[in-house]
């Protein structure tokens, strides 16, 4: 009896996120070292750039390729800079942002608590990808988003 394939392969969301990068080896090796990634698949071009490899961080799968111009795909490097940040969440937020910046990230904000209740910080990998690092630390009621944003951007601007 055939098996159905499933529309959605195992272990795969619905939504994956698809990095272009140049450097596509280096940086596994940095999501490795930064993220705790694992490298699950990777095809090489004949020239030995990765024309599409897949990794997972936590239960999540992400595609990665080396920029390919000609196939309009470009990096943010190509683009000067990003306007995608990729969020993470993690069990310890302050060791991977360190490990992530021992890595060879850079931060863009300071790791804090947030009025939202997460633990967060921002880093630019050295790709030029942003990623925002986060723990949840404190269960917030939706009523008081709000006024807590308002108490944040208050003591911001006193």
């Amino acid at each position: 009896m055939a098996t159905k394939t499933k529309p959605i392969p195992d272990g795969h969301h619905t939504l994956s996120p698809y990095l272009t990068v140049r450097g596509a080896s280096d940086a596994l090796e940095f999501y490795k070292k930064a993220f705790g990634a694992t490298e699950l698949c990777r095809l090489n071009m004949p020239d030995g750039k990765i024309a599409h490899g897949e990794f997972k961080i936590g239960d999540s799968i992400f595609m990665i390729s080396d920029e390919n111009p000609g196939c309009s795909s470009t990096s943010p490097e190509a683009l000067g800079g990003s306007p995608v940040t990729l969020h993470l969440y993690v069990t310890d937020a302050d060791a991977t942002f360190a490990d992530a910046i021992e890595a060879g990230a850079k931060e863009t904000m300071p790791l804090d608590n947030q009025f939202w209740g997460d633990r967060m910080g921002g880093l630019v990998d050295p790709f030029g990808h942003n990623w925002l690092i986060a723990t949840h630390v404190e269960d917030v009621d939706p009523s008081e988003f709000q006024s807590r944003m308002e108490a944040c951007f208050a003591a911001k601007t006193a």
